[in-house]
């Protein structure tokens, strides 16, 4: 949602998540390191893709949609061989829950928290979901780097010109965004137990769509986080909903296109 505010677009995202993954999952089974080492390693490594896409797009002046989706096919090719190293052949690493143990890290990142108020407990990636969303929001609407976000794709020249740093809140953005592609890596291997090729495929259209959804332009200088959040929540409500009817759940494609042009309309107009 912050980098379409900036009117630019990551599609790596979701062979992000894979590759992080993989970079998770190795570091833990393969390699045998604890858990801090691993997710210190996965974030420096989406701090460092994060730069080099911003990098390419400041520098080049190439859109960022084509300088990612390369991004999105190179990360993906990665992962497939990167997997197959790790496991002698095959697309699947497994074992991650065994080589974590007992590590004091692991309540922040899996399982549920506050069951001691609530029966059930919430999910921990629940609360993951509900800070960051209103970080982000925070983020827009009260400080510099927000407004900032919203002015360098408006009127970037006239941004410049007032000592807006359009060229380090773009880079900033596209690090945060692989951080957090990075961190829902983490959660889903560690909730899964294992990683596979597929993990995170085609999540980068979904975050598009979540974030027109919640109001933001695809040119990029107007949007809402708080829009966007709720915009993810209808996803997951539509996903979870199919499995309780007998409706085909490829019908989730459907909807998922059907809202995506009924937004771009409807903000356009």
């Amino acid at each position: 949602g912050l980098l379409m505010i900036a009117g630019e677009f990551d599609l790596s995202i979701g062979s992000m998540v894979a590759f992080a993954g993989l970079v998770f999952a190795a570091t833990l089974v393969v390699w045998g390191a604890p858990l801090p080492v691993a997710i210190l390693l996965t974030f420096a490594f989406a701090i460092s893709a994060g730069m080099l896409n911003a990098q390419i797009v400041l520098k080049t002046g190439l859109p960022s949609f084509i300088v990612t989706l390369a991004s999105l096919f190179i990360l993906r090719g990665l992962t497939l061989v990167g997997l197959k190293w790790a496991t002698e052949g095959s697309t699947q690493l497994r074992g991650v829950r065994e080589a974590v143990g007992d590590s004091w890290m692991l309540e922040l990142f899996s399982g549920d928290a506050f069951t001691g108020f609530f029966a059930p407990g919430i999910p921990v990636e629940v609360l993951w979901f509900v800070a960051i969303a209103a970080l982000g929001g925070l983020v827009v609407a009260r400080t510099r780097v927000g407004n900032w976000s919203l002015a360098g794709r408006g009127e970037s020249q006239a941004a410049r010109n007032s000592g807006v740093p359009v060229a380090d809140v773009k880079a900033i953005l596209f690090v945060v965004t692989a951080c957090c592609a990075a961190l829902v890596a983490i959660l889903t291997v560690l909730d899964a137990g294992s990683t596979d090729a597929r993990r995170g495929f085609q999540k980068e259209f979904e975050a598009i769509i979540a974030a027109v959804i919640g109001g933001c332009l695809l040119t990029g200088g107007f949007g809402s986080i708080v829009g966007a959040f709720f915009g993810s929540i209808i996803f997951g409500m539509v996903v979870i909903g199919l499995t309780y009817t007998d409706v085909d759940q490829d019908w989730y494609q459907v909807f998922l296109g059907a809202m995506l042009m009924m937004a771009v309309l409807f903000n356009n107009y």
